[in-house]
């Protein structure tokens, strides 16, 4: 039978501060990628390359918090 292991993988915390409304249309579909839509909304999402790759593409709109 299979092994029931119970690693927890490392996630990052993020919530939009500013919105992403009047932005380049390549932002705002990130926000959306993110899960962000409204300011003030936290995520946390697994720490993955694409996650830091899309938190770098808005930095400006939101703060990763630890």
């Amino acid at each position: 039978m299979s092994e029931s292991t119970t690693t927890t993988k490392p996630t990052v915390r993020f919530k939009q501060i500013a919105s992403g409304n009047g932005r380049k249309p390549g932002q705002q579909a990130t926000l959306i990628g993110l899960g962000l839509n409204k300011v003030g909304k936290v995520r946390e999402l697994e720490d993955t390359p694409s996650v830091r790759g899309m938190l770098r593409k808005v930095h400006h709109l939101v703060k990763v918090e630890d």
